[in-house]
């Protein structure tokens, strides 16, 4: 048995209710997050062992099948997702900065976790359709060769799925920039 994590994301907020309670009456999973983000969507993350969610995720997709923007199932994600999420991730010098946006939501958390796991980075901050018009980000800090790496492997994640937008990396950013952002 293992932690797993799991996400629906739904064109409109009645699907996507409706989905996250089919999701919790299927499988023995906790929500961690389920709201209406831009423009409109909605978004539903999940925590359990791995067979509990990729159970309430696929119940949920093969329900509402013709309204599922995207989903996931992550088995053992990277533990600096969550505090990511939250805005909790304690920085302390920061060598490079990676950036990361994406068309959707969901490739974002996964785009984060194959970063995270590609070399030694902390990612900073995972931005999650809110206030960006269904669009998300990610924030990662490093070496400046591990960013470059983890952010080369996110995009070409995230570009197979076609929700790739744009990124960079900054070597040394301005502590004035990093206050701003953190």
């Amino acid at each position: 048995m293992s932690k797993a994590i799991g996400m629906i994301e739904f064109k409109t907020t009645a699907t996507g209710i409706t989905a996250a309670d089919t999701m919790v009456k299927t499988s023995d999973v906790e929500i961690v997050e389920a709201q209406t983000v831009c423009p409109g969507k909605y978004i539903a993350i999940i925590t359990g062992d791995l067979s509990a969610v990729k159970a309430a995720v696929d119940a949920a997709v093969t329900t509402y099948e013709d309204k599922c923007i995207d989903s996931f199932v992550l088995g053992n994600p990277h533990e600096s997702l969550f505090p990511a999420m939250y805005g909790t991730t304690q920085v302390e010098g920061i060598s490079a900065l990676g950036i990361l946006e994406t068309y959707d939501a969901a490739s974002i958390i996964e785009a984060a976790d194959q970063a995270a796991k590609t070399a030694i980075v902390d990612v900073i901050e995972l931005r999650i359709a809110k206030g960006m018009c269904g669009k998300s980000y990610m924030l990662l800090t490093g070496e400046v060769s591990a960013v470059e790496a983890s952010i080369e492997k996110a995009k070409e994640f995230v570009a197979e799925k076609g929700m790739y937008l744009d990124s960079s990396v900054i070597a040394h950013p301005d502590k004035r920039m990093m206050d701003s952002l953190l």
